[in-house]
């Protein structure tokens, strides 16, 4: 079975991860209301995709 002869560098195995990073999130705002969501998402805001009504908004009763 081969074996490495010499270790790797700290700077080889950082380089050999370094396209691991974790990037910016895509968003685009929502045609609805204007919010910034992930495509392909219902809108967290207004409960709309492709200006379709999905989820309607919970709202909350004061006592």
């Amino acid at each position: 079975m081969a074996v490495p002869k010499r270790r790797k560098s700290k700077s080889k195995s950082r380089m050999r991860w370094a396209h691991e990073a974790i990037g910016v999130p895509n968003l685009r705002p929502c045609p609805k209301c204007g919010a910034y969501t992930m495509p392909h998402r219902v809108c967290a805001e207004c409960g709309h995709y492709k200006n379709v009504l999905v989820i309607e908004k919970k709202v909350k009763i004061s006592d």
